[in-house]
């Protein structure tokens, strides 16, 4: 079987999309027995990961961007022609004009633009609706990274729940073995694009009522890069409010020693489809605060103290909690540990192979 997968979002500037699609091809690649996996726009080989940059060089990006725009333009049967041989295309909100003469298949990763459209850019909130009318709709079957993301699209898409299997996404093997970062100072992580939806503004609202003893005691290490509407959220980490240290993008292959080396994770958005974060810090058994909304408490089950993530005054108590109560830390970051071996890569390639036979009958 030949199964087609639409890897423009490795070539983007992206963070959660990216690592799903990035790792689920490698990993896909690697366990297909028999089975061709290839990414649409030709892209045979995927570089290094980076989300701040093109797998590929600028030259082969363009290239590949030029391509898809050109088969984006309406009516234009040039999509039909790169899926020909294909028995299943597996889609992305970025292709605009889907096939007519080939299998679809999607993935759901979260329905924030219809619950959230204020958490979202204009232009997201158009794709996202596209992508559910013109492919999410007419798709043969659909994966959802969490039982959340299917029930959402079940209740705001109108979609037949047998269309729709829940495979977890994955961890990356790197975060289950990594050896802690040697700190200066302990510190408390939150690592996610800095944007409206990951809600530093409460995080740091909730830093400033942690007891000054605490805050002497550790740091609030916050990891990522800049998104939209973040100006607000920038000039107060910019100005090193007490404890808080801001580090900005920081490469992949460093992630996991960071994590590792927290002694907590701190990770109150407002929605989530799956919470890469979450699932990465729990793979390395850092006790996890996050917050009670969407996918977050599938996800991390006993792994993590769930709170409002509106809630600065509850968000302070939990890490009091944490930090003061090395039982606690450690059973939640065991329980986490745990948890995370559910979301290994090989076991969602595994599945999604399964689906993908599935869906091309």
């Amino acid at each position: 079987m030949r199964i087609l997968i639409d890897a423009t979002s490795v070539l983007l500037r992206s963070a959660g999309i990216k690592s799903y699609t990035y790792h689920w091809i490698e990993n896909l690649r690697a366990t297909a027995d028999g089975d061709e996996i290839s990414a649409f726009p030709l892209l045979t080989k995927l570089g290094r990961l980076d989300h701040e940059r093109s797998v590929l060089s600028p030259a082969a990006t363009y290239a590949r961007l030029g391509l898809l725009y050109f088969v984006n333009v309406p009516g234009n049967p040039a999509i039909d022609w790169m899926a020909t041989g294909a028995d299943v295309f597996h889609l992305s909100n970025q292709v605009r004009n889907a096939p007519r003469k080939v299998l679809l298949t999607a993935t759901i990763h979260d329905l924030t633009c219809w619950l959230m459209p204020e958490l979202h850019t204009p232009a997201n909130v158009r794709a996202d609706k596209s992508f559910a009318e013109h492919v999410l709709r007419r798709a043969r079957r659909l994966i959802a990274v969490s039982e959340n993301s299917r029930q959402d699209a079940i209740r705001l898409l109108g979609l037949h729940p047998d269309r729709i299997d829940v495979i977890h996404s994955g961890v990356s093997n790197a975060y289950f073995t990594a050896q802690p970062l040697a700190a200066p100072k302990p510190y408390v992580l939150f690592v996610g694009t800095i944007e409206p939806r990951k809600n530093v503004e409460t995080l740091l609202d909730a830093w400033h009522l942690v007891r000054p003893e605490m805050r002497a005691a550790f740091d609030l290490l916050v990891v990522g890069a800049t998104g939209w509407g973040s100006d607000r959220t920038l000039g107060r980490l910019q100005a090193s409010p007490d404890g808080v240290r801001y580090r900005g993008y920081v490469e992949e292959s460093e992630l996991p020693a960071i994590t590792a080396g927290a002694s907590a994770f701190v990770y109150p958005s407002l929605y989530e489809g799956f919470g890469f974060p979450v699932a990465q810090a729990m793979a390395c058994g850092v006790p996890v605060i996050t917050s009670n909304n969407s996918c977050l408490p599938e996800i991390a089950g006993a792994g993590a103290l769930l709170v409002d993530p509106r809630s600065p005054a509850e968000i302070a108590l939990a890490l009091d909690r944490l930090l003061t109560s090395s039982s606690l830390s450690a059973q939640i970051g065991s329980e986490g540990r745990r948890r995370a071996e559910n979301y290994r890569w090989t076991t969602c390639a595994q599945r999604s192979l399964e689906f993908f036979r599935k869906a091309a009958g």
